[in-house]
């Protein structure tokens, strides 16, 4: 337990390692704010899902499960695809 600014106690991140899910929330986040991320380029560009999805070479069904935030199976070349059509690069890194 420490003192920070006024507070007592752990870390969420502590909190969700003790559970077992600080993984699994993890990458929930991560494809989360990708979806997010994806979903705001396109309105930027105001491109539509059917755009996008041409754009990718894809369907609009797999678009939808890209876009979901709860899917996160989503393979790395689908995402650099979806990134490439809206003008952006995929960036990702590992940290200690």
């Amino acid at each position: 337990m420490t003192n920070r600014k006024g507070r007592i106690g752990s870390s969420f991140e502590d909190y969700l390692a003790a559970q077992g899910t600080l993984e699994e929330t993890n990458a929930m986040a991560v494809k989360r704010v990708l979806a997010w991320q994806l979903e705001q380029a396109m309105e930027k560009r105001q491109m539509s899902k059917s755009a996008m999805a041409a754009a990718m070479r894809t369907s609009r069904s797999q678009l939808d499960r890209i876009l979901d935030p709860e899917n996160d199976h989503i393979r790395l070349d689908t995402l650099v695809a979806a990134a490439k059509a809206v003008g952006l690069n995929l960036r990702i890194e590992l940290v200690g």
